[in-house]
């Protein structure tokens, strides 16, 4: 596959890939991806939701760590608690 290739952003930031790119990664309408710039570099990743297999290896980690830090379901409840507040927080419109 040839993975250099050049495209434009048009007035509304849009940036067409290449065909010969999204065939070969097997691209589709509706891919997501997660956009990182640093500097004069822009880099492109799929965002993959895990395997079946991959999400049950990920929860017993997540419960392993739990009950090693000896954390309760009231430990959960708060922190839930606690992330939902300052989004709230976050998302509030200052008035002016």
């Amino acid at each position: 596959m040839n993975t250099v290739a050049t495209t434009k952003m048009s007035s509304k930031g849009q940036i067409v890939i290449p065909e010969e790119i999204r065939k070969a990664l097997h691209l589709k309408a509706g891919t997501r991806f997660v956009v990182l710039g640093e500097g004069d570099v822009v880099v492109l990743k799929t965002i993959t939701p895990p395997s079946s297999d991959e999400f049950k290896e990920i929860i017993l980690r997540a419960r392993q760590a739990a009950y090693e830090s000896e954390m309760k379901p009231e430990d959960i409840q708060e922190a839930i608690k606690e992330t939902r507040s300052e989004k709230c927080k976050s998302q509030l419109i200052p008035m002016s």
